[in-house]
């Protein structure tokens, strides 16, 4: 009942979204070997520590052998920025391009204009954000991830975090590799999770997980969506519906970011945003680090107004040696590791290949994992 759900929204919102495209390319792949190139992150030593480890440059989703045998080209390389980048040698040419939010290629709209045999975007695991979907619906172009692939491992991940801020574990971590042995230092600010109010900002398909495995730690559950949740969904978690933002920002102990980035929430935790939070509050951000004010983050932190920060996602990504978030107090910052466990990339490849067949075959996807279609732009991406 809920994937049929999931499927109407999905085949609804597509139908209704943005203009258009000024230009017509084909949706399907047309006769002939085809250019592919895969942007991932590169492995090096790590590369063959595990097997199923596909999600890496030397693995390429394990799809080489796939792609080649039935005439394909497939070109794969974690080199994606500047003018003399490995993926711009190929951007004239490629049919399709692949990448990741882990080591996302930004996809501009001065790349898909030089792109002139371009059909295909697909994002290994879910976001599309670093594309400029806008200009690729214009152009005509299908752009698709591989939608619920990671889910499961961002909310495990959020759970994590939210139990490291509110139970001080990271200043804990330090004193023990540097020697040290004070608890005061560390339980004068450390907490139980039990009885805390918990915001969702977004409930989509992680934000719903999360709230399920957050249930049973007695919370007071809130959250926030443009679409309430179905109600056995609602009654099961405890979970309230908060429509407006800035009534249920100063209600939270802990607010966990689960929304995409769009232009309408680009930026959208500035300082003025921080400011209506109560003081002292947690926040975990695995959706996008360009969601919050990068410097409005860090003051907020510097000041103790955010008492405790954490997540995986910054802008840009690779984040620079001397991005604020890696100094602020009180983090416990990653790099963008929650949607890429070696579960997730298996489920992530297998979702790949499985579109790229369709392509070839000229079928179509799965009606969730459209992101732009037919000049259609999803309406979560509005």
């Amino acid at each position: 009942m809920a994937m049929s759900r999931t499927l109407a929204r999905a085949t609804q919102a597509l139908g209704s979204s943005s203009a258009a495209p000024l230009l017509s390319r084909p949706l399907h792949a047309t006769p002939g070997s085809k250019k592919i190139v895969g942007v991932f992150y590169k492995a090096n030593e790590y590369a063959s520590k595990n097997p199923n480890f596909v999600g890496c440059a030397e693995r390429g989703l394990g799809i080489g052998e796939w792609l080649e045998a039935q005439g394909h080209q497939y070109i794969v390389t974690d080199d994606k920025e500047g003018p003399s980048c490995e993926l711009e040698k190929h951007i004239e040419d490629m049919h399709v391009l692949i990448s990741t939010p882990f080591h996302p290629a930004y996809v501009s709209a001065e790349r898909i204009k030089k792109a002139k045999n371009l059909q295909l975007l697909l994002t290994a695991g879910i976001g599309s954000d670093h594309i400029d979907l806008k200009a690729a619906a214009a152009a005509g172009l299908t752009v698709a991830e591989v939608t619920g692939s990671n889910v499961v491992s961002v909310a495990e991940d959020e759970l994590m975090r939210i139990l490291v801020l509110v139970r001080n574990f990271v200043p804990g971590y330090h004193q023990v590799i540097k020697g040290e042995w004070n608890v005061a230092g560390i339980s004068y600010r450390a907490y139980d999770l039990e009885g805390k109010t918990v915001g969702t900002v977004g409930a989509g398909r992680i934000g719903k997980l999360l709230l399920q495995r957050l249930k049973p730690f007695n919370c007071n559950l809130l959250y926030h969506d443009r679409l309430k949740m179905e109600p056995e969904l609602e009654a099961q978690t405890g979970a309230k519906f908060e429509a407006d933002l800035d009534t249920m920002l100063p209600k939270c102990d802990i607010v966990v970011i689960n929304m995409p980035l769009t232009e309408k929430t680009r930026g959208m935790f500035d300082k003025e945003k921080i400011a209506k939070l109560k003081k002292g509050v947690l926040i975990v951000n695995n959706a996008r680090g360009a969601i919050m004010d990068t410097q409005a983050v860090a003051d907020a932190c510097a000041s103790g107004h955010i008492a405790g920060y954490s997540g995986d996602v910054w802008y840009p990504q690779p984040a620079p040696k001397d991005h604020p978030w890696r100094y602020m107090p009180n983090h416990a910052m990653t790099p963008h590791i929650s949607g890429t466990t070696i579960d997730a990339q298996l489920r992530y490849a297998a979702g790949v290949k499985e579109m790229l067949d369709c392509y070839f075959k000229g079928k179509d996807f799965l009606p969730q994992n459209y992101i732009v279609k037919e000049g259609q732009i999803a309406p979560q991406y509005l």
